[in-house]
């Protein structure tokens, strides 16, 4: 055999290992992935009645979401929240890791922090979401406060059961979701590059805006993609804390499969699957997320 046929030969050889070791975790996403994507999209053309689903192909689901204007003025709320959720979360997620990557100096102490900060997500999201309800609530926390320092006669209304109790929930929920990944990013950048900042004369906020943001990046697009997506197929907490004043895709699906209009629901995940994937990919474009990969 030439040398020729020997490198083809290796190389065949490593392919089909790299395919054998690929095989496994290939079952596992076709089985769990794959294969339900594709049953709710072959399901999302079924017809149906008050009493039946009768497989066929039909577009009458497809023409009943986008033919309605109930159904974008829920996807455009549900875009609100998710566009609230995340402006918070990223003001709150990156100066939580700022100061536990810059300003905490101590290993063990960054440690201790950052699991005092995971803590509260080791419980339920169900109770941390009903914990605010006494907190916020006509005769809750809040309000009792405010109306025995005197600044307000009557309890405040909007606290519960509104758009901010949701944005609220969702803030707490989905925090850490940007922490983790912006703290992961904050603590590759090289400290050198700060210290060559600061001896050349940079202000504290001239070092963030140019040097730590912009490093920062790729987490920061990790924990957008992280809290735009849970945001956008989540329904319990709008229920829970709009008191059934709020609407979102996830709530209407749900409430379709409450009804028994599967092919209804598979309809308006399908196309929820379609925007959330070009939000996703509009962050990619917008971020190279490889680095942090």
């Amino acid at each position: 055999m030439t040398e020729a046929g020997k490198v083809r030969s290796g190389f065949r050889s490593l392919v089909s290992v790299a395919w054998l070791q690929a095989a496994p975790i290939a079952a596992i996403m076709a089985f769990f992935l794959v294969i339900p994507i594709v049953v709710i999209v072959v399901v999302s053309f079924w017809d149906y009645t008050e009493y039946d689903i009768i497989p066929s192909f039909v577009f009458t689901n497809y023409t009943d979401v986008f033919g309605s204007w109930v159904t974008y003025e829920t996807y455009f709320s549900t875009l609100r929240f998710a566009v609230l959720t995340w402006f918070f979360t990223l003001l709150i997620g990156f100066w939580i890791a700022y100061f536990l990557v810059f300003h905490v100096r101590s290993k063990t102490w960054q440690t201790t922090l950052f699991l005092i900060c995971t803590l509260p997500f080791l419980t339920s999201n169900v109770i941390r979401s009903i914990a605010w309800i006494p907190v916020l609530g006509r005769n809750g926390l809040v309000n009792s406060a405010l109306i025995g320092l005197g600044v307000i006669n009557t309890p405040l209304e909007f606290l519960l059961f509104s758009d901010f109790s949701v944005v609220l929930s969702y803030v707490h929920l989905f925090v850490l979701f940007m922490v983790v990944p912006i703290f992961n990013t904050m603590m590759r950048i090289d400290r050198s590059l700060i210290e060559a900042a600061v001896d050349a004369g940079a202000s504290g906020w001239q070092v963030v805006r140019d040097i730590i943001i912009p490093l920062s990046k790729p987490g920061i697009a990790i924990g957008s993609i992280f809290v735009v997506t849970l945001v956008m197929g989540e329904f319990i907490t709008v229920r829970l804390m709009s008191g059934g004043q709020s609407a979102s895709v996830g709530l209407m699906i749900s409430n379709q499969l409450n009804y028994l209009q599967y092919p209804a629901a598979a309809a308006n995940a399908v196309v929820l699957l379609g925007v959330v994937l070009l939000i996703v990919a509009a962050m990619m474009r917008v971020v190279d997320i490889r680095k942090e990969l």
